[in-house]
């Protein structure tokens, strides 16, 4: 995948966790260059999220992960292969 659309990629990631959780914190962060010769680098890129919000509050992992996918799940079809995510409520920062 070229560098541009990796990073316009990136941008619409952060553009709809924007939208759909309001976070106080957010980076993402493309690692795609760390899985070089993955199978899966072919698909699309890898990308790291670090992401504050209260609308995490009082959720498990799981569902904080979910909420994360929900909201980029449109975007899982067109550049996205792997995500790792921290997400964090207000009072856990």
């Amino acid at each position: 995948m070229p560098e541009t659309s990796k990073a316009a990629t990136r941008e619409r990631i952060e553009r709809a966790l924007r939208e759909a959780l309001a976070p106080v914190q957010l980076e993402v962060q493309d690692d795609s260059h760390l899985h070089a010769g993955h199978a899966g680098a072919r698909e699309g890129g890898h990308y790291s999220i670090v992401i504050t919000a209260d609308a995490f509050r009082g959720l498990s992992r799981l569902r904080r992960h979910r909420l994360v996918y929900d909201a980029v799940g449109p975007l899982t079809t067109q550049g996205i292969h792997a995500l790792a995510i921290d997400a964090r409520s207000l009072d856990e920062t």
